[in-house]
């Protein structure tokens, strides 16, 4: 049974990744177009809380027994990646902002060893430092190396909010009042969009954008058809997908996985948008995909106290 969940939760962890970095290629079309960043990601959060809002209003008992955890997740683990990526992305390099971002695995893992005390597998850890390195590579770090420090700050702060994603997602999973991870994500939905709406103010918006054609490689894709996909695919499927993701794996194990998110999006951006894909960065969605091989093979720590003496007695009695 456990290596049937731990299977099935890789499962959600893969399809979480690819969802989430299949965005790029819809988004950036649409922001050729004309549309401000701020404000496409604005629409990506705003459409998938009003597609998640049923799931809300079923969960609903969720604001009363863990309003913290949903203002948490709603304000770190959505508003604030958001935010802090794109604040990052108007001082330093496209690549360098992603590498920054995604040290949130790495960050995650220092977290659990050294604020929560809890161990962390040998497996987990040279997974995430397996991956940073193949991130370096698929960004190409060295083309960026000049950097604004402000700019840097505040990729690690997007890395920061990163990390609590996957802590926000595994909260309360060991207790006896476990808060359905679904509806955590559709209420963090739903307050993120609260917040974007103040940093993004969408009045301002372009709207003409979307009724218009967006070129995908040449090919004219109808605007609302683009914005479909980043918030049907690109974000409540791989935010639901990635939270149960959480439960079923561990946030160290799921969070190297998530690096797979940067691969994808490079990959789909050569096979899309006609991208340049160089030989380091062959090497590097390699070396991603290996670290989140390794990572996935950790297993479980062994019992100890008195679930290890129940767990030979058992043994003893059979």
């Amino acid at each position: 049974m456990q290596a049937s969940g731990k299977n099935a939760g890789l499962g959600l962890a893969l399809v979480s990744a690819a969802a989430f970095g299949g965005s790029g290629v819809a988004a950036k079309p649409l922001i050729e177009a004309g549309l401000d960043p701020l404000h496409m990601v604005w629409l990506r959060v705003a459409g998938a809380a009003l597609v998640l809002s049923p799931l809300a209003w079923r969960h609903r008992d969720l604001v009363r027994r863990k309003p913290a955890l949903l203002a948490g997740f709603g304000l770190i683990a959505v508003a604030g990646v958001q935010a802090f990526y794109f604040a990052s992305l108007s001082r330093i390099p496209v690549g360098v902002a992603l590498l920054l971002e995604y040290l949130g695995p790495a960050l995650l893992l220092g977290y659990i060893r050294f604020v929560q005390r809890k161990p962390v597998t040998r497996a987990a850890a040279a997974g995430a430092a397996v991956a940073v390195v193949g991130l370096a590579c698929v960004v190409e770090i060295w083309a960026g190396l000049s950097l604004d420090p402000l700019g840097v700050a505040l990729g690690l702060a997007a890395a920061c909010c990163q990390a609590f994603y996957f802590i926000f997602a595994d909260q309360g999973a060991d207790g006896d009042d476990v808060p359905d991870p679904l509806g955590v994500a559709a209420y963090g939905l739903i307050i993120g969009t609260l917040v974007m709406t103040l940093i993004a103010r969408p009045w301002q918006m372009d709207w003409e954008v979307l009724g218009g054609d967006a070129s995908v490689a040449g090919t004219e894709v109808p605007a609302l058809a683009l914005l479909g996909w980043v918030v049907l695919i690109a974000t409540v499927l791989a935010y639901l997908t990635g939270v149960v993701s959480v439960r079923r794996l561990s946030p160290q194990v799921a969070g190297v996985v998530a690096c797979l998110e940067a691969v994808v999006a490079t990959v789909l951006a050569w096979v899309l948008l006609g991208e340049h894909l160089s030989a380091p960065q062959i090497l590097g969605g390699g070396l991603v995909l290996g670290g989140a091989l390794i990572a996935q093979s950790a297993r479980p720590q062994a019992p100890a106290g008195p679930e290890m003496d129940a767990l030979d007695r058992e043994k003893t009695a059979a």
